[in-house]
């Protein structure tokens, strides 16, 4: 059989990669095989050895790629905004690609991009002024914050407010809305538009966090 032209240039690694990313995003990573990938480049499943080992080199790729997007800004005199920052951005490249959150998690190789992004906050709290039992719960409770929220939004992934109003409507019907008035209340509060300037759940947890650390620290400063 004729070897086919990968397409859109020369391939490499990183356009490899790329593509599997996109067909991830695309239609989950239940679709990303190898077999399936090299028709997206448009070669032969062989070809694809050249420039990765195999899955789990692909995913632990991936993982770099998209770990490397978020940006770590200068916290120099402001560690709780640059935290911030890192994490609000963090949040919104993981919802940008829904598998990603799940294949950090579990993925088994070492990722350059994920060390530096660990060691960047351990570094900024360390900084900061907290002690070291104090920045290993942090910096889990600031991880497991940003990968759980990022999970269940995009297991409880509803579709448009039309498509959330109607899965409403009919959950309603499931119980006696007069024996649970709160819960009820609450799916309404739900169905309400967001208010203009307001930044969501995410951002008022992680300020929760947040604010808690710097009460502990302002403790310990005190002494």
């Amino acid at each position: 059989m004729a070897q086919r032209q990968p397409r859109e240039g020369p391939l490499s690694r990183d356009r490899v990669l790329g593509a599997a990313i996109a067909l991830a995003d695309r239609e989950g990573i239940g679709a990303l095989t190898m077999r399936r990938l090299a028709q997206e480049l448009g070669i032969e499943a062989m070809s694809l050895y050249h420039y990765v080992s195999g899955k789990d080199d692909i995913l632990a790729g991936m993982v770099d790629l998209v770990t490397s997007e978020i940006p770590l800004p200068e916290a120099e005199g402001d560690w709780k905004g640059a935290i911030r920052q890192a994490a609000i951005a963090e949040f919104e490249i993981l919802n940008a690609h829904p598998w990603a959150a799940s294949t950090i998690l579990t993925v088994k190789q070492a990722s350059q991009p994920r060390i530096h992004y660990m060691d960047w906050i351990l570094g900024t709290l360390r900084r900061a002024g907290f002690s070291e039992d104090v920045t290993d719960l942090g910096y889990h409770a600031l991880e497991s914050h940003i990968m759980g929220f990022t999970l269940w939004v995009v297991g409880m992934n509803l579709g448009t407010q039309d498509q959330l109003a109607t899965t409403a409507r009919s959950f309603l019907e499931t119980f006696s809305q007069e024996d649970y008035p709160y819960l009820v209340e609450h799916i309404h509060h739900h169905l309400k538009p967001p208010k203009p300037g307001g930044e969501g759940s995410f951002a008022f947890g992680l300020d929760l966090i947040l604010d808690g650390l710097e009460r502990i620290r302002a403790q310990a400063v005190r002494g």
